[in-house]
């Protein structure tokens, strides 16, 4: 019988706990701290998450029918539903957000030979962001209207393997466009985003930095044609052209030449114009790198639909954030084991399964060769097998 850790704290153990404590450290996390650290908070707030517990009640009432085991996940305070209000309320959440980043950086070096659909050398980010709806008279500091709260959710994310590289939490009042100024163009990488990016100043500052982008142009884009290569209409291209822009204003803000190609979704019956500035590509990888931006699109719905951002355990903008950012940090640890255990499952299949296998004293690996017990080997017929060998 296995004696060892509970499958929680085999799933911590694969947190880089030296750099967390660096991050409680340049935040005073746990200064006239007596008992309920930053790392019980934490941990509680992993458990919420991979168990989706609905309140803190819930994981009160989870966490203490297993007051023996607390220990053993890690746990060394006490836990009651009002002392995790107050550290959700209190304690910095840029204490999680920078531990968060330090785990998404550790999960795409694991992806960074991850296949993503096209055969590229380079690195390739999707740029988007997605809206948290919040009740107005409960979170009355992130209203953008009389009637509505939200925050926004800004994420760049690495394609090979869909894992994030950076994150920024705001109000819904600020514009995608301006959350380009926070990011830190990378040579040599595309950045593929939607036309709420299109602004051809930081546009033109990605090519200062030798960095590739792809965007949706709008309608109203005034242009002169300079060249037009020819292309194959049967695989959905209308047009590859080489264009300078015309109105005064865009040629101040972007004086050099772009490309722009015209592809026509006949799934969707609609015609779609990127620009961009590389010119050594072929139009079609051009179309297929913007239609590989939807992995971004399909993790702000798996992560609404199986992390808990929707409904929060704190009304406080410190209590919403520090939320966030341990659920996406959960997301990424799901990642970085599923990439280091070498499972061949989905992150929803692995979720579900840790959710039920918590407290379970058993090898990670076992809670998954159980799973997979349609290619466990017949042990009846190796036995049979082995008697006949031997009675010849």
């Amino acid at each position: 019988m296995y004696a060892g850790q509970t499958v929680f704290s085999q799933i911590m153990d694969h947190l880089p706990m030296y750099e967390f404590r660096k991050c409680i450290a340049r935040y005073s996390g746990n200064y006239r701290t007596r008992s309920f650290s930053c790392l019980d908070q934490f941990l509680c707030m992993a458990f919420a998450q991979l168990t989706y517990r609905e309140s803190l009640r819930d994981i009160e009432a989870c966490l203490r029918s297993q007051q023996r085991l607390l220990y053993h996940l890690g746990i060394r305070g006490k836990i009651s539903r009002s002392t995790l209000a107050d550290a959700n309320e209190k304690r910095d959440w840029k204490i999680y957000a920078d531990f968060c980043q330090i785990l998404m950086a550790r999960a795409r070096e694991l992806y960074a030979g991850e296949d993503f659909g096209l055969e590229l050398q380079n690195t390739v980010y999707a740029l988007d962001s997605t809206t948290i709806d919040l009740c107005l008279s409960l979170f009355p500091w992130a209203a953008y209207c009389k009637s509505q709260a939200a925050v926004k959710l800004h994420t760049l994310m690495d394609l090979r393997g869909s894992i994030p590289s950076f994150i920024e939490i705001t109000d819904n009042m600020v514009s995608d466009v301006n959350i380009m100024d926070a990011l830190v163009p990378e040579p040599g990488s595309f950045y593929i985003m939607d036309r709420g990016y299109l602004d051809f100043e930081r546009l033109h500052l990605l090519s200062q930095f030798f960095s590739f982008f792809v965007i949706r142009a709008r309608q109203n884009l005034r242009f002169r044609r300079i060249y037009s290569h020819a292309v194959d209409r049967a695989s959905g291209l209308r047009c590859d052209q080489i264009i300078m822009l015309l109105t005064p204003h865009s040629q101040q803000r972007y004086p050099m030449k772009l490309r722009r190609v015209k592809f026509f979704d006949s799934e969707r019956e609609q015609h779609l114009v990127f620009l961009t500035n590389n010119f050594n590509l072929s139009a079609l990888t051009i179309a297929l790198l913007y239609k590989s931006r939807w992995q971004i699109e399909i993790f702000f719905r798996w992560i609404k639909q199986h992390l808990r951002i929707k409904s929060f355990y704190g009304t406080s903008e410190n209590a919403v954030k520090t939320q966030i950012w341990i659920a996406i940090s959960v997301y990424v640890l799901v990642a970085i084991i599923k990439k280091r255990l070498h499972l061949d499952l989905g992150l929803y299949t692995i979720l579900q399964i840790f959710s039920i296998n918590l407290f379970e004293k058993e090898p990670i690996k076992q809670v998954f060769a159980d799973y997979n017990y349609k290619n466990k080997p017949n042990v009846q017929k190796q036995i049979c097998n082995q008697l006949t060998l031997f009675d010849c």
